[in-house]
Order: structure tokens, then C-alpha cells, then sequence
């Protein structure tokens, strides 16, 4: 199964559920979820780290104190505070009564009150939980604001301080965590651009929530996951020739952009479909046929594609767009090509943006099409947003509307159905943000369509594994120096991987 992104209103019920039919005492499960964070905790830090807990007086600010008490029966030097007066949550109250035997916990009423941070060590944040409603203001902010020029590590319990769960925070004062260990699920928030300073890296730890009540809560939200993938992954016969792995068209190239029709050509091979036949400029047919001697190569035009256009008839796939250029004569023989499909396209690239300057054309592209925009090609075609939220808002209308999946390139890449749902990937690194890496995931998900993969199993298959190559390409060579030709060369252990693991 797929992770659910539950909202904190959900969270909040399966909290609620859990507590009344284990049944277990939200003490308890306070306990639990604490000894879960610490465990993660002592992994990834030593005693030598001087621990500091700033805590709300909700039941965020409980965990934190849980963790302190934990955190000093392993021999940890810790030092906790209450940020705020007046009393606190019960199981709050609860935990703090049990640390302040072992500890002082000051009560921080100003940022002067907090102490001079060493590089080394470690605070805790657990000011305010995932139910956050409003800004931070007053004494909250002006601790949050001491902690973020602290010279020491963050790390958030949970959700950090000040983002909103499941909505945008861009005018909040947020805690910026170099760690984020989230209880139970991963939040929404953590898969939005402009929440990246402020989770940093974030980890998920099971706190034992109900299950069953999990998998019966609706969501449009999810995280990809291996054992998602793996129905759509099928041993080879031994009898099967390269008929039997689909024969795929991939419209690409122009002068000068001849490379992004050989990274998709390389990765459409790579990616397991039998045929290839790749439509192009005349000014390509010999860089294609000595870059990638697999393919078949058909031109049409000089130095841009025209409309002299072959028959479609017996392609099980269709790729279009990379390195094609917007020339009024490519932008008829895209017109033509969409008329005459009669199945769903891959498009990408100068595809996306023949549609969105000619946007009568959004019309014809067949239903259940695949459409594989970055943030400024999808902003070409929907206008632009202030924020991740407003951003997958618009993702998911515009798939609906369009009857077709759109592919929402980034960090966590989202694939958007038509239906309404919206699947983000974990695989992927920031070393794929390079000239490229888009023809390569076109090759990719053309060549798994033309598998006879179904449009929905080709996009969300193609994307993972476009992000578990480049994962392999950067243990080899690290980030900077990565090239989309290395995600090409890394697709085979990718995919050997998948038939191993899922």
C-alpha cells in the first residue's frame, strides 16, 4: 500500500480511536510515541550531545518533557523549559511533574531566558504540535526566532514549531529543524518547496495507531512505497521475444537539441520496451544512429520536425516533446499527431509548451494522457501560485479537468489522477536538477506505456524508478557532478533492484 497523508483533523481522530479501542490511556500513548522519538533520537546522537527541550505547555510540549525524562535515564545531559505561563494540557502536566523530580525546567518568558547554544549540541523542539491554528506571536516567536540562530542542531518533535499541518505557513514564524521526526505518518507539510528550511531531513516512527482505522480513512494524499509497486512489476518469459515488450514513438529533437532526443531514446531502451522508433529532423538522423544504434530513426523536416508525419498505426506508445522546439510548422505536426493518436501520449518538455501557447490544443490531447511539466511549464499552463498548497490545488483540478495524469516534477515529484489523487515520491535526489533528467523520465514512463503498462501504473512507476537511478547514479559519484546520462546508465540496476526487493 501507498502511505496515507492524513490531515491533522484525521490524525486528531485516529489518536482519538486509538486511545478508546486498543484501548490505552493517551498517557500512554504519549509514552509510546516519546520512547519512539528517543529511540530514533539515540541513534543519531551520542551522550556527548548536551540536549536542550523547549517545550509548549500543550500536548506537543508533554512528548518533549516524556523525551527529556527518557533522554536522562540513558545518561543524557539534559536541560528543559517551559516556553509560556499558565498550566498546560493534563498529560502535560503529567510528564512535567515526572521531569522536574529528576531536573530544573525553567519557565522562559522572553528569549534572554534561553541559554547560549554550543555547535554541538542538540535542541528539542517541541513548542507546538501538528493542531497549530494560528501564527506564532509574543513570547513563542521570540523564542523561535532565538532558536533558529542558535549555532546548535534542531530537531522537531512531530512537526516543526509554527508550520501548519495541512496549509500554507509562508507568513508564519517557523522553527527551522535540521531533523523532523514525525509521529505515525508523514505530514503534507513536509512535501512543499517552501517548507524545506524548516523540516529539514524527516523521518516517520510508528507509535502503534490503529491500522485498520488508518486504512479506512479517505484521503486524496499519498506517499509512494515499493510494496505500492509491486503489482506492476512482471518477471520476463523465457520464451518472450521484443515483440512482446511494445513498440514505442518518441517525437523529439531540433538543432541544437538533438541530446534530449538521445537521453530519451537511451532511457526508453533502458527502461525494457522491445522497439523504438524515433521521429526527428534530418540534422539528427546521424546523431541518433551512432549515439543509439537500438533505435530506428524517420525524419521529417531539416532542423525541426514538420508536418510530414508517418502513419501511427501499430505503436503501442507515443512520446512527445523533448529538445522539438515551438516552430509554428512543429506545432501543426503536434496538432496532427494529437488528432490521430487515438490512444493516450506521454508529453513533455517543448510539448507542454506548444500546448500552453496554443491552448485550444488542451482539447484534443487524448484522454488519460500523461503530462510531465517542471514548476515553470506547469505554471505556463495553469498560471502562477504563491505557495505548495495553491500549487497542488491547481494540480489536481487541472488533471481532472484534462482527463489525464500530470506529473509534477521536484523533490517529491507528484502525480497527479484524474480521479482526484495525488501520489508524491520519495526516490530522487537534488543532483537530478540537471539539464536532461526531464527527457530521461519521458523515455522512461513512454517505455512502460508501451509495455502495455496502464496509464496510471506507467507514470507512478516511471517516476520512482527515474528517482531510484539517480539514487544509484549519486552513491557512485555523488550530487554534483551527476548528469542525466548517469540516471540513464544506473535505469538497468534500478529496475534489477525493483524485481529483487518488491
Amino acid at each position: 500500500m501507498a502511505i496515507k497523508i492524513l490531515s491533522a483533523s484525521q490524525i486528531k481522530e485516529v489518536d482519538a480511536y486509538t486511545i478508546l479501542h486498543e484501548p490505552i490511556a493517551s498517557i500512554d500513548l504519549m509514552e509510546r510515541a516519546a520512547a519512539a522519538f528517543t529511540e530514533w533520537f539515540v541513534s543519531k546522537f551520542d551522550v556527548k550531545h548536551r540536549t536542550y527541550i523547549v517545550c509548549g505547555t500543550g500536548n506537543n510540549g508533554g512528548d518533549g518533557m516524556a523525551v527529556g525524562r527518557m533522554l536522562y535515564d540513558r545518561g543524557y545531559e539534559v536541560f528543559a523549559c517551559v516556553v509560556g505561563l499558565g498550566k498546560g494540557s493534563e498529560d502535560f502536566q503529567i510528564n512535567y511533574e515526572k521531569l522536574i523530580r529528576d531536573i530544573t525546567i525553567p519557565v522562559v518568558q522572553d528569549k534572554n531566558d534561553l541559554p547560549a547554544f554550543k555547535k554541538t549540541d542538540v535542541i528539542i523542539d517541541a513548542i507546538f504540535g501538528s493542531g497549530l491554528s494560528r501564527q506564532p506571536s509574543g513570547v513563542h516567536a521570540f523564542i523561535i526566532n532565538k532558536m533558529n540562530v542558535a549555532r546548535a542542531i534542531r530537531v522537531s518533535v512531530d512537526i516543526s514549531s509554527g508550520l501548519y499541518c495541512d496549509s500554507s505557513s509562508l507568513n508564519n514564524i517557523s522553527v527551522k529543524a535540521d531533523y523532523t521526526v514525525s509521529f505515525q505518518l508523514p505530514k503534507m507539510a513536509f512535501l512543499m518547496p517552501e517548507n524545506d528550511a524548516c523540516v529539514g531531513e524527516w523521518h516517520v516512527v510508528d507509535i502503534g495507531l490503529d491500522r485498520e482505522f488508518i486504512k479506512r480513512k479517505v484521503t486524496h494524499f499519498h506517499l509512494l512505497t515499493e510494496i505500492f509497486l509491486r503489482p506492476f512489476i512482471f518477471p520476463r518469459n523465457k520464451h518472450a521475444h521484443k515483440g512482446d515488450f511494445g513498440k514505442g514513438l518518441l517525437i523529439t529533437g531540433s538543432y541544437g537539441k538533438m541530446g534530449a532526443s538521445v537521453l530519451a531514446s537511451g532511457a526508453f531502451m533502458r527502461s525494457g520496451a522491445g522497439l523504438l522508433t524515433v521521429l526527428a529532423p534530418k540534422c539528427g538522423y546521424d546523431i541518433l544512429q551512432t549515439s543509439v544504434p537500438e533505435v530506428m530513426v524517420l525524419t521529417s523536416g531539416k532542423e525541426i520536425i514538420e508536418n510530414k508525419l508517418p502513419s501511427l498505426e501499430g505503436y503501442d506508445a507515443v512520446g512527445i516533446g523533448p529538445g522539438i522546439g515551438t516552430h509554428e510548422k512543429t506545432v501543426k505536426a503536434i496538432k496532427r499527431i494529437l488528432q490521430l493518436a487515438g490512444k493516450p501520449v506521454v508529453i513533455d518538455a517543448d510539448g507542454l509548451n506548444i500546448l500552453a501557447e496554443n491552448r485550444k490544443l488542451l482539447d484534443i490531447v487524448p484522454a488519460r494522457s500523461i503530462l510531465t511539466p517542471h514548476p515553470k511549464e506547469f505554471e505556463r499552463l495553469t498560471g502562477t501560485v504563491q505557495d505548495g498548497f495553491s500549487r497542488i490545488k491547481k494540480l489536481k483540478q487541472f488533471s481532472k479537468k484534462l482527463n489525464c495524469y500530470v506529473i509534477l516534477k521536484g523533490a517529491h515529484t507528484a502525480i497527479a489522477t484524474p480521479e482526484g489523487n495525488i501520489y508524491f515520491n520519495p526516490t530522487g535526489n537534488p543532483g537530478m536538477a540537471t539539464g536532461g533528467s526531464g527527457d530521461v523520465l519521458t523515455g522512461i514512463i513512454t517505455s512502460l506505456l508501451a509495455q502495455h503498462q496502464s496509464p496510471f501504473h506507467a507514470a507512478i512507476l516511471g517516476v520512482y524508478l527515474h528517482g531510484l537511478a539517480g539514487d544509484f547514479a549519486k552513491e557512485k559519484m555523488g550530487e554534483e557532478g551527476l548528469i542525466a546520462s548517469d540516471i540513464n546508465r544506473n535505469i538497468p540496476e534500478a529496475l534489477a533492484y525493483l524485481h529483487r526487493n518488491v
